[in-house]
């Protein structure tokens, strides 16, 4: 019986038919009323073992997505990040900031590569139609947009926690910027700091009767 993991593989495997080399790309941080949007973008080197436990980051606890991290970014696969700011995001709307991140990300990863798999259903602007393919849910079907998804998803919690330190009281690292109950406990009693993303804040504020700024 082939493995959930093999699945991932054998999508790679078939999109190689297009182009030699693959890139995933994934977004973390879409959702959140604080911080940035980070996005990665991971080269799977098709020569390498398979990675043992690869999933999409939504399914896996923080104890395996860390465990995975280290895999993907120690072995012998390429890969790296970019973000959005808060103030892109609010100046631009999150799904082309996420958008940006992607295009960022890709722009940094090193070595030649065919073809991105972007995650969702929107291509990158600007980065030719010949080399991207959208993969809507991608995180769950391709080996390499799931690596992504975890790359981006650990570096933006590490963010978090750095701006926990920075912003003591908002206890970013507990909640990483959404929407909970204790993040809206901790806005009704502190208000918004600087990477509150107003856009995503504005209604919220209003029901609490707190300024934007």
């Amino acid at each position: 019986m082939r493995s959930e993991v093999a699945d991932l593989y054998a999508f790679d495997t078939a999109c190689r038919a297009r182009a030699a080399v693959l890139v995933g790309l994934d977004e973390a941080g879409r959702g959140p009323l604080a911080g940035p949007v980070v996005a990665a973008a991971v080269r799977l080197d098709p020569a390498a073992a398979q990675i043992a436990g690869l999933d999409d980051s939504k399914k896996l606890s923080e104890r395996q997505r860390e465990a995975l991290y280290a895999g993907i970014t120690a072995g012998p696969h390429a890969w790296a990040v970019g973000e959005a700011s808060v103030e892109e995001i609010d100046r631009l709307n999150i799904l082309q900031a996420s958008l940006l991140a992607m295009r960022r990300a890709l722009e940094q990863i090193a070595g030649p590569w065919g073809l991105a798999l972007v995650d969702g259903n929107q291509a990158i602007p600007g980065l030719d139609p010949k080399r991207q393919e959208t993969v809507v849910g991608g995180d769950a079907r391709s080996a390499s947009v799931a690596a992504a998804s975890i790359v981006a998803k650990v570096t933006r919690d590490r963010m978090m926690a750095e701006y926990a330190a920075r912003y003591p009281g908002y206890e970013f690292s507990r909640h990483k910027g959404y929407p909970t109950k204790l993040h809206l406990e901790r806005i009704r009693s502190l208000g918004l700091c600087d990477i509150h993303r107003r856009t995503f804040c504005g209604h919220l504020c209003a029901q609490m009767a707190l300024q934007l700024d």
